[in-house]
């Protein structure tokens, strides 16, 4: 069964376009009110967002649209996602919101949910939501009006949650760390947490006015942060997105690293640190799950370190979804999404940044030094627009021509078609050792597609 407003990830979309409009948020949160209603006398709503100029406007339609359905909020402010959900399990709370378009630039904005246990919602409760959407709004009268307040120290708690992860017997001290924040949710508590465990800070992306959002800078454009930590000087630079639950990574000498070569660090500085105490790994570490899109030579090197691989549909809940199928702790994205679920129950930019460092400053190592033999193999995507009611799926001649490249490939590339979920395009994307032939590969897929 389909759903009409929610995707992989809320509800988003440009501000002032339905349904991202005053109106519906406060339809949506007085029936996601009256959900709750179902299990609870007395329910409990943490609202944080990210630092869009239409979070005040969504802001107090929530809390209007909860208060009317007699459900209590708490006002965290411009916070992390990640933060909101540990917030709300920490506070016991009935349920987590997030205002935020996460990379998205500022004229748009969504809204997603964490349950009580500060993970990501099941499709069957979104069902539910848009069902009660779909009734006659049900109004509280004045003795029944669910209460609103602010948590003013929300972020501080969090500053202490993610220094938590970092291990006490590790410090920064002696390390330079370029933070970009993307002008987000995370510009005050980002550089804390870094400053607060010994690293000199230098910030950029940390300078909020409500309409620069994830421009020019953070995990989406990480070219500012390679520029500043050259010119800084810098030992590593660490971009976020602007709800902060994506990441990163910059060495001294400029090189960027993404989230699949991020997630074969943090897992093996795991093994590492297991062998080191004589532990076995135990089934939790038994094995890492990445994406559709996770680079081949990662899959490879896990292999060669022992991990199990699992790949998931595209999107942390899928990743998320997957480990807590198999009961394993390590996942992510290429983008940078990464989920640590010992340290967290949902992707963190920040504790993820911090599991990469702890490895570097236990072993003395670069991040380019922890990835030796680690060589990504070269990706070529190309999107080939569909035309008006053709058939991909059931086209004889790309289905022979993917076999074809898949044999001459063999176990040194993959072949992946997959469609967009937003427009008529075909995704065909070959990765190879080489490049050229990756490239010549793509290009033969998308002549026979194009011919049909």
């Amino acid at each position: 069964m389909s759903r009409t407003y929610f995707g992989t990830d809320g509800i988003r979309g440009t501000v002032g376009q339905a349904p991202i409009t005053p109106d519906f948020i406060l339809r949506l949160a007085h029936a996601v009110g009256r959900v709750l209603k179902r299990t609870e006398s007395n329910p409990t709503v943490l609202i944080g967002k990210d630092t869009r100029i239409s979070g005040y406007m969504l802001e107090s339609a929530l809390e209007s649209g909860f208060n009317s359905a007699g459900v209590d909020v708490v006002l965290l402010g411009p916070i992390p996602t990640p933060a909101v959900a540990y917030l709300t399990r920490a506070q016991r709370a009935s349920l987590g919101v997030v205002i935020s378009a996460s990379h998205n630039a500022f004229p748009d904005n969504g809204i997603k949910f964490f349950s009580a246990q500060g993970t990501k919602l099941p499709d069957a409760w979104e069902h539910d939501v848009e069902a009660a959407l779909e009734e006659a709004p049900v109004w509280a009268d004045s003795s029944d009006l669910g209460k609103a307040r602010r948590m003013d120290d929300a972020a501080g708690r969090y500053i202490e949650i993610c220094k938590s992860t970092f291990p006490h017997d590790l410090t920064l001290k002696g390390i330079k760390i370029v933070v970009d924040g993307a002008h987000g949710a995370a510009y005050q508590i980002a550089p804390k947490v870094f400053h607060e465990l010994g690293a000199e800070v230098f910030s950029i992306g940390c300078s909020p006015n409500g309409l620069n959002i994830n421009k020019g800078v953070g995990a989406t454009h990480p070219q500012a942060l390679v520029e500043s930590v050259k010119l800084h000087q810098a030992d590593f630079g660490v971009a976020l997105d602007g709800d902060a639950d994506r990441l990163q990574l910059v060495d001294a000498s400029g090189r960027l690293f993404n989230g699949d070569e991020l997630l074969y660090i943090i897992a093996d500085e795991r093994l590492h640190r297991m062998h080191s105490r004589g532990l076995p790994l135990g089934p939790e570490l038994a094995g890492v799950v990445g994406t559709l899109m996770t680079n081949m030579a990662v899959e490879l090197a896990l292999k060669r370190r022992g991990f199990d691989f699992v790949r998931a549909k595209v999107g942390d809940r899928y990743v998320l979804e997957e480990l807590e199928r198999r009961g394993w702790l390590l996942g992510g994205e290429g983008s940078g999404h990464l989920l640590t679920l010992d340290r967290h129950t949902t992707g963190d930019g920040l504790i993820s940044a911090l599991q990469v460092l702890q490895s570097c400053v236990r072993t003395g190592r670069s991040m380019a030094e922890l990835l030796a033999g680690v060589d990504l193999f070269p990706q070529t995507l190309l999107n080939v627009r569909l035309k008006p009611g053709q058939d991909w799926k059931n086209n004889a001649a790309l289905a022979r021509e993917t076999l074809a490249v898949e044999k001459e490939l063999g176990d040194t590339g993959r072949v992946l078609v997959r469609p967009s979920g937003t427009e008529p395009l075909l995704r065909l994307m070959v990765e190879a050792s080489d490049a050229a032939n990756a490239q010549a590969m793509a290009a033969r897929l998308a002549r026979t597609l194009e011919s049909a």
